[in-house]
């Protein structure tokens, strides 16, 4: 049996790339960029008015004019005019070309026009005021986002303006999440007084969504040749397999048998924690298998603690829980086992405070409901005092 911290390392360790996929821009949120996106030409790539109004030379205003004859009108997404003469204007519109020979745009609250003449009452005016200048935000070729940015709306924006209707993003792996055991039955079925419906599976579903991890899920039953058969197909077709029980010493538990006879290294069975301490974790060339223990919070702790991280590293995004609490109350372990807590969180002037909700152990599913994240507490103390800080693995 190993430890917590040594488990998360032989993971992280085994952590590969599933390579690089092409997608449509649209697409592309929550997705793990793959290239540099570069400025295919300056930014604004002209010199912009900001403001509806009309466009002047400073020149003539600081001169004392105040009435200008409108030669034009330089609307949005038209060719650039030139302003022929520099005591006369023309009318702009925002996200217009400023005209040639103009340095300054007055909006229209500062404007009467009449009978052909814009008469303006603004007091000063300098030199490009109201002008997106070419190039202020960034010029031709530099880099706007780098690789392995997490692309969020604020990226798509950028994308779209550069012309990449196509981008390299992280490809995500092929998952399959398998449950097991007879007592399990659909979630539309009723159960019998032995049978409880199949949840773990649609956890880790929705777990892998958060991470645009498109999983498929199978049943299969406690029949051990029937596990070994549907396990040779799996791992002929997936890159990761994600178990939900037949971990444990259970007579029906057979899983870690069936991984040694169809050659999976494993690379730990059991690790110093609560919940998930029979945790199983393996390799067969490049495939991946996390065996966590049948039990609701041990599989939903274990795919946060573990399967996360080992995520994050394929993709490229290098993993480090920086998210801490504070306790709130004191809190006593006996075990020497690193302990996930259970907290409902509360956010106090900028400090994030936990506490404790610890339910009725690993088969209290309903308590997450009651909770926001875990507090990870360490297995050399059995002692936690209020006020002491620990690393925080939320899932709200």
């Amino acid at each position: 049996m190993i430890s917590a911290e040594k488990a998360l390392q032989i993971i992280l360790d085994q952590a590969t790339s599933s390579g690089i996929e092409t997608i449509d821009f649209k697409n592309a949120t929550g997705n793990i960029l793959k290239e540099d996106i570069v400025a295919d030409r300056d930014f604004p790539p002209f010199n912009r008015a900001s403001m509806d109004g009309i466009a002047i030379t400073t020149e003539a205003f600081n001169s004392g004019i105040r009435a200008f004859p409108i030669e034009g009108i330089q609307p949005a997404g038209s060719p650039q005019l030139t302003l022929k003469n520099k005591h006369h204007c023309i009318e702009v519109m925002t996200g217009a070309m400023c005209p040639v020979n103009a340095d300054a745009v007055i909006p229209y609250e500062l404007v009467t026009i009449k009978d052909g003449i814009a008469k303006v009452s603004a007091n000063d005016l300098n030199y490009f005021q109201n002008i997106h200048r070419q190039g202020l935000d960034r010029k031709k070729g530099q880099r706007l986002i780098k690789t392995n940015t997490r692309i969020s709306p604020a990226e798509i924006g950028v994308i779209a303006t550069v012309g990449k209707s196509k981008i390299k993003v992280a490809k995500s792996p092929k998952v399959m999440i398998i449950s097991t055991g007879d007592e399990l039955v659909e979630v539309d079925q009723t159960p019998q007084a032995y049978q409880i419906r199949r949840s773990n599976v649609h956890t880790l579903v929705a777990l892998l969504e958060r991470l645009k991890i498109e999983a498929d899920t199978i049943h299969i039953a406690d029949d051990r040749s029937l596990l070994k058969e549907k396990i040779v197909k799996i791992l002929n077709t997936y890159d990761v397999l994600l178990f939900s029980g037949a971990v444990s010493k259970g007579k029906f538990d057979f899983l870690p048998e069936i991984f040694d006879e169809l050659g999976v290294v494993k690379l730990f069975h059991k690790v110093r924690q609560r919940p998930g301490k029979p945790f199983w974790f393996g390799k067969k060339d490049k495939k991946t298998i996390f065996a966590f223990p049948g039990n609701p919070v041990s599989t939903f702790v274990s795919c946060l603690k573990y399967f996360y991280p080992w995520y994050q590293k394929t993709i490229g995004i290098n993993y480090q829980n920086d998210q801490f609490a504070v306790l709130d109350r004191d809190f006593n372990f006996k075990p020497e086992l690193t302990y996930f807590l259970q907290v409902k969180l509360e956010n106090k002037q900028g400090t994030i405070y936990a506490s404790p909700v610890a339910g009725h152990g690993s088969g209290d599913l309903a308590n997450l409901v009651d909770n926001d994240a875990f507090i990870e507490l360490p297995a050399d103390k059995q002692i936690f005092q209020k006020g002491e800080v620990f690393p925080l693995i939320g899932f709200r």
